[in-house]
Formats: structure tokens, C-alpha cells, sequence
């Protein structure tokens, strides 16, 4: 990992760090910080993708089909691992074990997108953003991010809205409806859930438990 490694990143919020379409000759870790994956559609609306979190590799998929699908931006200042991506093949031959847990991470980031679309599909607007909320708290809890019941969730509610194909007033009544039943509250950059189990069973989410991600 030392020698597929050039160095360290460190970026402000709100800076690019991989663009749709582009053919980025670097491959990252995020160390510390949080993000956005997203996509610009020709009518200029935004469709964000998924939330990046500390442990998220970035820039697979242009290692591997040439060029970016979507953006990645930045929300808070972060840290990131740097990786040469012309040597992605060798590291794939020399270290499978690596290259398995890369394969890992791209069929979970595959799951969770089919998931996603289940949610736009299928779920109602108040069981889209229990689903998105369980789903940030327990990855929150994997990463030792949720303390006395709350962890930093420093987003926008137009990024959630985004996400979940909701405008930004029917995204804003319906967490206003969570907060009046007591099950969470996400103000100034913190998420706090009151009753995780019962924002599953309105989430229609079976098992709490996030997978184990592999760190590279």
C-alpha cells in the first residue's frame, strides 16, 4: 500500500475533487472529511448519488473504464490518501487481497445504488428519509462517529433532497414530521436519532448491522 501510495491531500470544503467525465490520473482514500458523489443532468438539476464518508475510495471507476461517470466535491475540509492510478493493474496482480477488498467496495457501493433506486421507486417521501437517515447513522456508528446519540452530519437538506428526488420544502415538512415524533432531529450539522429501530421499521430496514469495510 506504501508503494501504490504518492501522498496525502488535504482540500477545503466545497472544492472538486473528481469531475464527470474526466480522466483523473490519481485514485483516493478519504482519511478525514465528508463528501458528495453527484451527477449535473442537461437541465442543469442535480442528482446526488451517494454521501461519501471517512473509508470511501474514490476514482475506481475511472481506474477502471478511463473516465468519471460522476462528480465528487467535497463538504467539509478533508483529508485524502493519494494513489498512482497507472499502477491499479499491477497492484491488482500483486496484491489480490487488496484488489478483493476493491472489488468489495465497488459491489457494496453497487448494492447500495440499487437500493437507492428502490427507494425512489417504492418508498413514500417520509420512508425515503428514514431509509437515508438510518442508513447515515449506522454507518456513523461503524466509524465511531455517533456519541451520546448524535454525530456530525454536516450536509444541506437540498443534498438530501437531491438524493431522494424530493423538493426541498417537502424534504424540510417531512424531517419536521420526524422531529415532532421524537425519532430525530438534524439541526446545525448534527444528526441525532432518538429511536433508531423505529426509524427502520418506517424505513422498512430490516437489518441495522453495516457490512465491515475493508480499509486501504
Amino acid at each position: 500500500m506504501q508503494r501504490f501510495k504518492v501522498g496525502e491531500l488535504v482540500v477545503d470544503s466545497g472544492t472538486p475533487i473528481l469531475m464527470e467525465g474526466s480522466n483523473s490520473p490519481q485514485l483516493f482514500t478519504v482519511l478525514h472529511g465528508m463528501g458528495l458523489r453527484y451527477k449535473i443532468l442537461s437541465n442543469g438539476r442535480r442528482q446526488v448519488v451517494s454521501l461519501i464518508f471517512p473509508g470511501d475510495f474514490l476514482g475506481l471507476q475511472a481506474g477502471i473504464m478511463g473516465e468519471m461517470g460522476h462528480s465528487v466535491e467535497a463538504t467539509t475540509k478533508m483529508t485524502l490518501c493519494v494513489f498512482d492510478r497507472s499502477e491499479i493493474w499491477s497492484f491488482f496482480k500483486e496484491r489480490p487481497e487488496r484488489a478483493f477488498a476493491l472489488t468489495w467496495l465497488a459491489a457494496v457501493d453497487e448494492h447500495f445504488l440499487g437500493e437507492t433506486l428502490s427507494t425512489l421507486g417504492q418508498r413514500s417521501a417520509i420512508q425515503s428519509i428514514a431509509w437515508a437517515l438510518v442508513r447515515v447513522f449506522s454507518r456513523g456508528q461503524s466509524l465511531d462517529m455517533v456519541h451520546n446519540g448524535k454525530m456530525p452530519f454536516p450536509f444541506k437538506q437540498q443534498d438530501i433532497a437531491d438524493a431522494l428526488g424530493l423538493s426541498l420544502v417537502h424534504t424540510n415538512k417531512t424531517l419536521g414530521k420526524l422531529k415532532e415524533q421524537q425519532l430525530a432531529h438534524w439541526s446545525d450539522g448534527t444528526l441525532r436519532v432518538s429511536d433508531l429501530e423505529t426509524l427502520a421499521k418506517i424505513a422498512m430496514v430490516d437489518d441495522l448491522t453495516p457490512a465491515k469495510r475493508p480499509i486501504l
